[in-house]
Order: C-alpha cells, then sequence, then structure tokens
C-alpha cells in the first residue's frame, strides 16, 4: 500500500506541477473541470444514488455546469456568489463534528441537498483554482495554495505521528490529534512566511494579513478533510473511490482542496492581496 502511495505520488506531482507552471489557464482549468466532474462522480457515491446511470448523470451535470460556468461573460461576478455560500458551509459544517454520528443518523441530508452541496463546492473550487492561475504571477501563487494544503496535512502527519496525544475528532477520524492539527498549522505559517512572501511579494501589513489568511485556509482544509470522512462513514464506504492507487479516490485526496480553495480566494478578494 505504502508503494503504491508513493508511486502514485511520484505520477502525478510532477504532472500537477508541468500543468499549473507551464499550461495556460484554459488547459489548466479544462483538465481541473474533468478532474471536477470525476469527484463529482464519487460524490454521488457518498449521496448513495441507486444506479450507475443517476452517478452518471449527476458527474454530466457537474461537468456541463463547469463549462457553462466558463465561458459565461459572467463567470467573476458567479464565483463570487458561489464562494459566500461555499465559505458559509465550511464555517458552520464544524458544528455537525460534535454530534456525530447520532445527528446524522437520526436526520440523515437528504439527497437533493446533499447533491446541490456537491455541486456548490466542486464548481467553486475548480473556478476558485482557475481563478488564482489567471492572476499575475498566477502559477506561483497558485502552487503556494496547493502547497498550503501539503504542508497542513504532512505538518499533521509527523506532529500526530511524534505528539499526538489527544484525539481531534475521534467519532469521525480517529487517526487524527489536536497536537498533529497544531502541527499541520505552525508548518503553514513557515509556508506562508518564506513561499508566501516570495509568491505574493508581500511585506509589512501585507505579510502579516496574507499570515493570517494561510492560517484560516489551512484550519479550513482540516475542516474539509474531516467533513469528508463524516460523510464516508455516514455512507458506510472506507474510500470515495479506486482511481489513485494506494489513495483511494480523487475525493479523497481533494476534500482538502475543496475547502482551501475558495476560502483563498475569498479571502484574497476581501484583503486585496
Amino acid at each position: 500500500m505504502l508503494i503504491q502511495r508513493v508511486v502514485t505520488a511520484l505520477v502525478l506531482l510532477p504532472a500537477l506541477l508541468a500543468l499549473v507552471w507551464f499550461a495556460p489557464t484554459s488547459a489548466v482549468f479544462a483538465v481541473f473541470a474533468l478532474a471536477g466532474a470525476l469527484i463529482a462522480w464519487e460524490w454521488s457515491g457518498l449521496m448513495r444514488l441507486p444506479s450507475p446511470a443517476l452517478r452518471q448523470g449527476y458527474a454530466a451535470a457537474v461537468g456541463l455546469i463547469l463549462v457553462l460556468a466558463w465561458f459565461t461573460p459572467l463567470r467573476a461576478q458567479a464565483l463570487v456568489w458561489l464562494l459566500v455560500p461555499a465559505a458559509l458551509w465550511w464555517l458552520l459544517v464544524p458544528l455537525l463534528f460534535r454530534g456525530f454520528p447520532g445527528n446524522l443518523q437520526r436526520r440523515p441530508i437528504p439527497t437533493l441537498p446533499m447533491g446541490l452541496l456537491g455541486m456548490l463546492l466542486v464548481v467553486a473550487t475548480i473556478l476558485s483554482l482557475a481563478w488564482v492561475h489567471a492572476l499575475p504571477g498566477g502559477p506561483l501563487k497558485l502552487l503556494y495554495v496547493f502547497f498550503l494544503v501539503f504542508a497542513a496535512d504532512t505538518g499533521a502527519f509527523l506532529a500526530g505521528r511524534s505528539f499526538g496525544r489527544r484525539k481531534l475528532a475521534p467519532a469521525i477520524s480517529p487517526g487524527k490529534t489536536v497536537e498533529g492539527a497544531i502541527g499541520g498549522i505552525a508548518l503553514c505559517a513557515a509556508w506562508a512566511l518564506t513561499g508566501g512572501v516570495y509568491a505574493f511579494g508581500v511585506a509589512g501589513t501585507g505579510l502579516w494579513w496574507l499570515l493570517g489568511l494561510s492560517l484560516f485556509v489551512a484550519a479550513g482544509s482540516i475542516v474539509g478533510d474531516l467533513a469528508e470522512s463524516m460523510f464516508k462513514r455516514v455512507s458506510g464506504i472506507k474510500d470515495s473511490g479506486s482511481l489513485l492507487p494506494g489513495h483511494g479516490g480523487l475525493l479523497d485526496r481533494v476534500d482538502s482542496i475543496l475547502a482551501a480553495a475558495p476560502l483563498m480566494v475569498l479571502g484574497l478578494i476581501v484583503t486585496g492581496l
């Protein structure tokens, strides 16, 4: 399993870096939109849709929405309209963690709201990633966002393995600890003060805004990971799919980005960074 994870990462990471660094934004969006349709397919498994045809239809609908969103002249406005409800979801979903699993066992989220939520999160994320890429110096800034999420995950793993004692959300993800989360956020702070300064060219007050935003986004990425784990437990599945050997499904790898990307873009717009 570990060898599969390493091999998959060694294949995907250079491809991601090359795409972000060398491809135009339209090509980046096209690849990410395809990934978005695959994520929607896996999300439909969390919805427990009863047939492959319905799951395919859901994935196709999300893909169509992404295409329409890209070509609409109101794309920038549409993104802002999506960012606000997406951010509200990530701010409020921790309220579900405290009562889990009893709360969602007694009152599971109906299929239609679950489907609309998946559409909102996937479309907001893909448009957010393309928005960052289209900025001046966008490829570097987008890589900063990706590596911010990687830092949160890596720091949490290392700190949790070395110092983890108190469970963060034992009913949702027993392996995650409070110490791990602190370690992940600490590594993100170091990344913001190094890579962030270079990617965004900030100093003085701008640096503090970027640091605060990065820590907020890092915390959001942890929430995104926990939220997907919560939905998987409700649905009775271990992995969202089997697309990535050793990693599970694509949704399993990008759950943190579903939270981080919209929160980052909304923060960049609000702070003017």
